[in-house]
């Protein structure tokens, strides 16, 4: 394989974009890669397993090599920009219909991050700055943001949840989630999924607040405004994809 041309002067750097684009035409056993990069058979191996562990590359069911989920994780960050730009008035509207503090949530690896918000101005309320990193343990957004993962993913975050597999079914079948008192005492808090132009989800809407105000029922109260904000962010996404 004659990589001269797209050479970067790093040769392992190299030798892990050839491996990466031998795997951009689907599932390569490590016979099959070793043929398609020319590389030697340890240093293709070595180079898979070390990505495998980045999960930019994981297994099939026939143990082939075949792109990781990390990938496209990335690639979805690469629109973020936009993401927040769609985001950003539809929480102000959320807020303001629902009279509690509406924040978006992007998964990174263990851990779910605020990249948005938009704060009731006064009374009590539950206060998430942007750039918070939250677990994925406990809570609507997290429960939104792994209800549709892969099931090995689901059973591994399920250890140590405050929520159960059969939650995050009934998530999937609502397509909205709620939480009471699960990430902190007194909070309560009711998510819905954004999904990219792939159908696949890339963020969580949230409202939150506290108990006394959302009660021990918050979906009942604000499902249907979360639901029509995550749907109006997802449906902005996909019209932009489609115009480009």
């Amino acid at each position: 394989m004659d990589n001269s041309s797209s050479s970067s002067g790093v040769g392992v750097l190299d030798k892990t974009m050839s491996v990466l684009d031998a795997l951009e035409s689907g599932p390569a056993s490590l016979a099959q890669l070793v043929q398609i990069t020319g590389l030697a058979r340890p240093t293709a191996h070595r180079l898979a397993v070390a990505l495998e562990r980045h999960r930019m590359v994981t297994r099939d069911s026939q143990g082939r090599f075949v792109l990781g989920p990390r990938l496209g994780e990335l690639s979805i960050a690469t629109g973020e920009d936009r993401l927040l730009a769609v985001a950003s008035p539809v929480l102000v509207q959320l807020r303001d219909l629902t009279g509690e503090s509406a924040q978006l949530y992007r998964r990174q690896g263990d851990l779910r991050v605020c990249v948005a918000a938009s704060e009731r101005s006064s009374g009590l309320r539950d206060t998430v700055p942007v750039g918070s990193e939250l677990p994925m343990n406990a809570g609507s957004a997290a429960q939104v943001l792994l209800a549709w993962e892969d099931a090995d993913r689901i059973r591994r975050s399920l250890v140590g949840a405050r929520f159960t597999a059969a939650s995050l079914a009934h998530v999937r079948r609502r397509r909205w989630a709620q939480s009471v008192a699960e990430r902190e005492q007194g909070v309560a808090s009711v998510s819905a999924p954004v999904s990219g132009p792939g159908g696949r989800v890339i963020a969580a809407v949230s409202v939150s607040g506290p108990i006394e105000r959302l009660t021990r029922s918050p979906g009942r109260i604000h499902s249907q405004a979360v639901l029509s904000a995550a749907e109006k962010i997802s449906e902005s996404l996909h019209t932009y994809e489609g115009a480009r």
